[in-house]
């Protein structure tokens, strides 16, 4: 006789209860979303450091000014579009291809093409200055001497500024330094309706203004030879 109280020994059993699946969670959006936040912080932190390190500590090129200060007319200001060309077509500008005002008497007693600019060797100006130092007069002497000897020659002096401080009062300040030039040549004996003066101002600089040396070498003085 069946057993009626134990249907189907051995069988699996009729009715099976399974709790709710454990949801498996999905990681990666929140990976990503991670690394995304990582680069954006060290992106920021990447150009707050190059910010920080374009800053000098030698303070502004020009001194705070207590009103508002004229520069100097637009036809007075030299820029890179503007700016005499070498005799190797070069723009004036590149301290790599600008010959030293050593070597303005052998120009003027060639016969190579007008008009052709000359970097000051020696001659720069401290910051916010525009007074020539004593250590510099001598190679105004030597290129007075220079032009002694071409009476005809007519000449440009242009006065730059490193980027420091506003453009309107770098501009002023190449031009006063122009001026400077200008007055020491004409002590040296040279008429002064031979010399005109412009400013750059701090534009075409000649080398980095990130760093103290670059910006000395911008506040520099070009020549420009406008007729034998």
């Amino acid at each position: 006789m069946a057993n009626s109280d134990h249907r189907g020994d051995g069988a699996p059993p009729r009715d099976v209860h399974v709790g709710p699946a454990t949801k498996k969670t999905n990681w990666l959006p929140w990976i990503l979303l991670a690394l995304g936040i990582l680069a954006l912080l060290f992106g920021m932190r990447r150009c707050s450091h190059d910010n920080e390190s374009a800053r000098v500590a030698t303070g502004p090129e020009t001194a705070p000014a207590t009103g508002t200060a004229a520069g100097p007319t637009p036809s007075t200001i030299i820029t890179p579009a503007t700016s005499p060309a070498t005799a190797t077509g070069t723009a004036t500008g590149s301290a790599t291809t600008l010959p030293g005002t050593s070597g303005v008497g052998n120009y003027l007693a060639g016969t190579e093409p007008l008009p052709r600019t000359f970097l000051f060797e020696k001659l720069n100006f401290d910051t916010a200055r525009s007074d020539i130092r004593p250590a510099d007069r001598e190679e105004l002497n030597m290129l007075g001497a220079a032009l002694k000897q071409y009476p005809n020659a007519r000449l440009r002096i242009v006065g730059y500024a490193d980027a420091r401080g506003a453009a309107p009062a770098n501009a002023t300040l190449g031009k006063e330094r122009a001026e400077s030039v200008k007055a020491a040549l004409v002590a040296e004996g040279i008429a002064a309706d031979r010399l005109e003066t412009a400013s750059g101002g701090e534009a075409d600089p000649v080398d980095s203004n990130a760093t103290a040396s670059g910006q000395a070498e911008n506040r520099r003085t070009e020549l420009v030879v406008l007729q034998r």
